[in-house]
């Protein structure tokens, strides 16, 4: 499976970019699905709801399902977060998984940075972050895409990957 990410610090624009690259790439025709790390406690369950009542209850999944979608829910428990190798297993075959977070791990990305952020970029440091999408014009050793031109991203990131 082919797999590429977007990363950046907190408000440089990953979750829009990677909205926009969702948006442009599958009305390409290529199949996308997106793995969005979070470094902090969620839940898209609803107290009260079943679903919920169940998982409460002590079920280790929980797969609520209609005619629209369906969502399964893991409860770590006692158990490790699991590595993004594992739960790339977990999807059905797409051509191309988008990844936002994850700028730790191994696979290609894209740094999304805002000059108004003040942070730091992220690249220089890193040999898998292939490109950046800044919205400031800058000097370095890869390519620098405009933060706005998802056409351009697109294209560099499908290059990328052979699609």
């Amino acid at each position: 499976m082919r797999v590429y990410g977007v990363v950046g610090w907190k408000n440089a624009g990953k979750t829009g970019l990677m909205e926009r690259l969702v948006t442009e790439i599958t009305g390409r025709g290529i199949s996308v699905s997106t793995v969005k790390h979070a470094h902090h406690s969620f839940d898209v369950d609803h107290e009260g709801k079943d679903s919920h009542r169940h998982r409460i209850a002590g079920a280790r999944e929980v797969l609520l399902a209609s005619r629209n979608r369906f969502a399964l829910m893991h409860e770590l428990r006692d158990e490790d977060e699991p590595s993004l190798e594992a739960l790339l297993t977990r999807l059905s075959p797409v051509d191309l998984v988008l990844i936002e977070g994850y700028k730790r791990d191994a696979h290609p990305k894209v740094e999304a940075h805002r000059a108004q952020t003040g942070n730091a970029l992220i690249a220089p440091g890193d040999p898998t972050i292939r490109a950046v999408a800044s919205d400031t014009e800058m000097t370095l050793d890869r390519p620098v895409l405009d933060l706005n031109d998802t056409v351009a991203i697109a294209d560099f990131i499908l290059a990328e990957v052979g699609l």
